[in-house]
């Protein structure tokens, strides 16, 4: 092992440990405004590990949308209501249930995967030749907009579509809310 790949697993591993921490911070915490702030954080932390993965263009998604666009809406609807979480009525372990089924189902569906980075990955060995294939194919010439743009059209509109409609919900919500209060 490289020194580089060493240095690259340490921090793959300090992150993930930091990712864990601030999971149990945000169920432990009480304060909505607290929770808000652990969120924003979780998500740059998701950011910082998809960069260490060479996933450029998913870290600056999820810088975007997690930890700026999402951060700012739910600050925006804790200023339109309470900052304080509703005290429980009494423990509730169907939650805690569900939850552990839910990790448990993941963990025997991802125990069926080759190795990370493992060479002989069908996606390794066929497919994936978009640098030779792009140009004649789409006629566009840079890589990346031909992916986005002509082989992964319909979902790349699909997900415009869902931040979109997100978007326009979250005004609507606002802008009623606001009319309400008479601000």
């Amino acid at each position: 092992m490289t020194e580089l790949a060493t240095i690259e697993t340490a921090v793959t591993i300090v992150l993930l440990l930091l990712l864990g921490a601030v999971t149990l911070g945000i169920v432990r915490v009480r304060g909505l405004f607290a929770a808000v702030v652990l969120l924003g954080v979780y998500s740059l932390l998701m950011a910082t590990l998809f960069i260490v993965l060479d996933a450029v263009d998913v870290a600056m998604t999820e810088a975007a949308v997690g930890a700026g666009v999402s951060t700012v809406f739910f600050l925006g609807a804790l200023w339109l209501t309470d900052t304080v979480e509703a005290p429980a009525r009494q423990r509730q372990f169907m939650p805690l249930f569900v939850a552990l089924v839910t990790a448990g189902a993941l963990l025997w569906g991802v125990s069926d995967l080759p190795p990370f980075g493992s060479a002989d990955q069908p996606i390794h060995r066929e497919g994936a030749d978009y640098l030779v294939r792009s140009l004649p194919e789409t006629g566009i010439a840079n890589v990346v907009s031909a992916v986005l743009a002509s082989y992964r059209g319909f979902d790349t509109l699909g997900e415009t579509t869902v931040v979109f409609t997100a978007g326009i919900a979250i005004l609507a919500l606002l802008k009623r809310r606001r009319g309400e209060g008479g601000n």
